[in-house]
């Protein structure tokens, strides 16, 4: 984290530059049992394919909105970082029919029908795998984002006071989540490089955002992201906190 970090893509650049090699996201469902744990360079691979194929192939422009129809899970991670890398507007839960692109996970697909800009589908499967059919009217992201550059640039360079995020009816600049997740990141708990939160929160609020994502990457700290947090015991969460060298807990 650096004092001239304006955008969220901006934090992101100054974790990679300080320890690509740290954890920065790891995600458990536990529905499925799975686990996945992402360094800052594998995370932000992920972000550059991304914000690639959202930049090159899909041939969105700063300022166009792109609606975000996905749970809390580490691929939703890496599309808000690729939208604010290219300098979109990630509508996280927001309506498919005035985005001019919707990127929809398994459980919102009729739902997303509604876009008619492009329409991309995440199959939410352990390893970022592909749906063993692809939706109709959709392109499956695992299909897609292999083969997109490991390296990004946007075309026009991001305004950080320019729209963002819009998120529970809330519209915020790269520069206001960067500065709010600053500003609140001590009363979850996150004081620096050695915090690990584990966050059992929806994304779909500024609070699940913030300890989900948003304050760890602007701390220097990781976050454990954990779905369906509910079905998991306590003695089972104990040992969790105690394995994942949890420092503070959202849920």
């Amino acid at each position: 984290m650096n004092a001239t970090d304006r955008t969220p893509a901006d934090l992101l650049g100054s974790a990679l530059a300080a320890d690509p090699g740290r954890p920065l996201v790891t995600f458990y469902d536990d529905a499925t049992g799975e686990r996945v744990e992402l360094s800052v360079a594998t995370f932000a691979n992920w972000v550059a394919k991304t914000a690639n194929l959202l930049q090159d192939e899909l041939a969105v422009e700063p300022g166009d909105r792109v609606a975000l129809l996905l749970p809390a899970h580490w691929q939703t991670a890496v599309w808000l970082l690729a939208c604010a890398s290219v300098g979109v507007v990630a509508d996280v839960s927001g309506d498919p029919a005035a985005a001019d692109v919707v990127v929809s996970g398994p459980d919102a697909l009729e739902t997303a029908r509604a876009c008619s800009g492009a329409r991309i589908a995440l199959a939410l499967r352990p390893l970022g795998g592909r749906f063993p059919q692809p939706p109709e009217g959709f392109a499956d992201y695992a299909v897609e984002v292999p083969g997109q550059g490991d390296r990004f640039a946007p075309y026009v360079p991001v305004d950080p006071e320019a729209p963002a995020l819009i998120v529970a009816g809330r519209e915020f600049t790269g520069a206001e989540v960067v500065q709010r997740a600053r500003a609140e990141a001590t009363e979850l708990g996150l004081t620096g490089p050695a915090s690990r939160i584990l966050s059992g929160l929806p994304y779909d609020t500024w609070e699940g955002l913030r300890a989900g994502l948003y304050g760890p990457l602007a701390t220097g700290g990781s976050v454990v992201l954990c779905r369906n947090l509910d079905r998991l015991g306590g003695d089972a969460l104990d040992k969790r906190v105690e394995s994942e060298r949890v420092t503070a807990i959202a849920r």
